[in-house]
């Protein structure tokens, strides 16, 4: 039996979501996320400190829908494209009644300093489940299971989550066909990269890549160093 507190924070949470839809992100503010869930302006700093947290929230919540969407659909010892395939169509599934609050607060997730940004500390347990969600795509697909895949695979391929959830975002397309193919086109691609990944010379380079990763994600301060 849920609380009355958890009841008004469920409320503000889709009062908010239904705003960031209807009005987009910039246009929505914690007065009038207040107003429409019929409670004070007061109650709703209590619950959240900003309309960020909102947007944190929809993260936590979009990574446990498409886990549970996509664990069900993942086929063990499937090829990596088809199980890859799988959850990226399964993730857009799960963000299309967001699409257009997604374009009006794009600018702001983009910005590295920003709370809403995907590579932020705040961001950190949903970037987690989603990468883990990767992570069972590899445990699940045959060839990616051995010893000699790079243990950081599961990242990179989050990283190309994030590629087409951007392309999803400005796609203008009806019910965003083009990034629908987008995700049928480069699942077989990165298979193919992830099974380069197991020869030396792939280790070296997704070494590489990783090693150029984590030196842009250092503070500037660290990249400008020699």
């Amino acid at each position: 039996m849920t609380t009355k507190a958890e009841r008004t924070r469920e409320l503000l949470v889709d009062t908010a979501l239904r705003l960031f839809r209807e009005r987009g992100y910039e246009a929505t503010t914690m007065r009038l996320v207040a107003t429409e869930a019929g409670v004070s302006q007061g109650s709703a700093y209590y619950y959240f400190d900003g309309k960020d947290a909102f947007v944190l929230e929809l993260y936590a919540r979009i990574q446990e829908e498409h886990r549970e969407r996509a664990l069900p659909l993942l086929r063990e010892g499937a090829s990596l494209a088809d199980n890859l395939r799988t959850v990226l169509h399964t993730g857009l599934d799960t963000m299309s009644p967001y699409h257009s609050f997604g374009a009006t607060m794009l600018h702001v997730a983009l910005s590295r300093s920003s709370a809403v940004s995907p590579f932020s500390t705040e961001s950190g347990p949903a970037r987690a489940a989603a990468t883990d969600l990767m992570r069972q795509v590899l445990a699940a697909s045959r060839g990616t299971r051995t010893t000699t895949v790079h243990p950081r695979l599961a990242e990179l391929l989050w990283m190309a989550y994030l590629g087409v959830t951007l392309h999803w975002v400005t796609d203008s397309s009806p019910q965003q066909r083009r990034t629908r193919e987008l995700a049928d086109g480069l699942a077989p691609i990165i298979s193919r990269v992830v099974s380069l990944s197991r020869l030396p010379v792939g280790r070296g380079l997704a070494a590489d890549v990783f090693a150029l990763v984590d030196r842009l994600a250092a503070p500037s301060s660290d990249r400008s160093a020699p």
